[in-house]
């Protein structure tokens, strides 16, 4: 027996799906995969506690595929983005074929019309975003009532979007003898409520603490001032010769440093909500396939992306969320290679860059591209001078001017 079915044999994974495993050349099941797979096909609910790109969709995905294929019921898996949502369904396309089960995805920026003729289809796994799945719901062209597995996957990226409502809704809409599975990068109170409202006897597995920065990704902290930030990225570009993911703030800033980028001879697509679905699915494409050598991109795409050669990550801008900084830096180091991420920040950062460290719980080392002192000058005290008796002004001693 090889060694592929020697590791994931042991966790109660079928036949068919061990081929798969084994065709796809899956060697070592990832720690998440191989504390969540046996509770999962067992039924259990299951609070996962792990980073981006630790193979969480199939610590969800092989065990509801499973137990989808030896009964009734349908699987629902909500996710926060539609890159993510895309992506998840080409890793499980790839499974469900041995059994005969359909998947669809349904997220906005599509065709509604041609969503609603593949839910007619009655497609056994279901990966939606949150809102548009409510607009079918509410249009009554999808019904929830035979759904028995469902998994909230980056659950507290979901709350910090604002999607609370819609998935609570969603949830009352499933009946309560289902399976849950909740997949979360950190354990905020928001998340222990849905757990706590929502969960039947949930076993938690947590693989690393909540702000782990991956073990495969060294970091480094560039200190630059604004105005410096683009001469500074075309040196280091001109450095690297890999691809290179590159994380901004706003639209706006996306467009102009994509701009920027093309204008300096870099081959580069944007990714952010201003662009249309279409448009994200090219550059995504485009990306994967080497016709992009840099992607830059807002926070919408920190955790829909899983392109296992990203050689750099570069944080132009730091995140609005601390959190966001770890699943950023998590998009290189994947599948077992390392990865490298650098963060530009300016002298008035400093406080949030601390931040981030205390999250981390680790110091992030400064870059000899930082063109700020990476701690403020001390100004020495000077010499106070007492005013003699008298009003007479003393004489410098020679040791004072010397020192001065």
């Amino acid at each position: 027996m090889n060694q592929v079915k020697n590791d994931f044999f042991g966790l109660g994974i079928a036949p068919g799906l061990l081929a798969v495993l084994d065709a796809l050349k899956f060697t070592v099941p990832t720690p998440i995969q191989d504390k969540a797979i046996p509770l999962a096909i067992e039924g259990k609910d299951i609070i996962g506690v792990a980073q981006t790109g630790t193979g969480k969709t199939l610590a969800f995905g092989i065990p509801m595929i499973q137990r989808l294929a030896q009964g009734r019921g349908r699987g629902l898996v909500l996710v926060p983005t539609r890159e993510l949502a895309v992506q998840i369904n080409e890793d499980l396309t790839r499974f469900v074929r041995a059994f005969k089960l359909r998947t669809t995805v349904v997220i906005g920026g599509e065709s509604m019309a041609r969503q609603i003729k593949q839910l007619k289809d009655r497609p056994q796994i279901i990966i939606a975003t949150p809102g548009r799945l409510n607009d079918h719901i509410e249009s009554r062209h999808m019904r929830l009532s035979d759904i028995s597995i469902l998994v909230l996957d980056e659950a507290d990226r979901m709350l910090d979007m604002g999607f609370l409502p819609q998935i609570e809704r969603i949830i009352k809409l499933i009946p309560r003898a289902r399976q849950t599975m909740l997949f979360s990068a950190t354990m905020q109170p928001s998340i222990l409520k849905i757990a706590s409202s929502h969960m039947h006897l949930p076993v938690r597995t947590e693989i690393a603490p909540s702000g782990t920065a991956p073990d495969l990704v060294t970091q480094e902290m560039v200190f630059v001032q604004k105005e410096a930030k683009v001469k500074v990225l075309g040196q280091l570009l001109a450095q690297y010769t890999g691809s290179v993911l590159l994380f901004v703030r706003t639209k706006r800033g996306a467009s102009r440093v994509a701009r920027l980028l093309r204008g300096m001879g870099h081959s580069a697509a944007e990714i952010h909500a201003d662009r249309s679905q279409a448009q994200r699915t090219e550059a995504m494409r485009g990306f994967k396939n080497g016709r992009h050598r840099i992607l830059v991109a807002t926070d919408i795409a920190a955790r829909g992306i899983d392109v296992t050669d990203i050689e750099l990550v570069i944080n132009f801008d730091l995140p609005d969320d601390i959190g966001n900084y770890v699943h950023r830096i998590g998009r290189t180091g994947r599948a077992g290679k390392r990865g490298h991420a650098i963060t530009f920040a300016t002298s008035d950062q400093r406080k949030d860059v601390k931040d981030i460290e205390q999250f981390m719980r680790a110091t992030i080392p400064v870059s000899p591209h930082s063109t700020i002192p990476s701690e403020p000058p001390k100004l020495e005290a000077k010499p106070v001078v007492k005013k003699p008796a008298f009003g007479r002004t003393p004489r410098r001693s020679n040791r004072l001017s010397k020192r001065r």
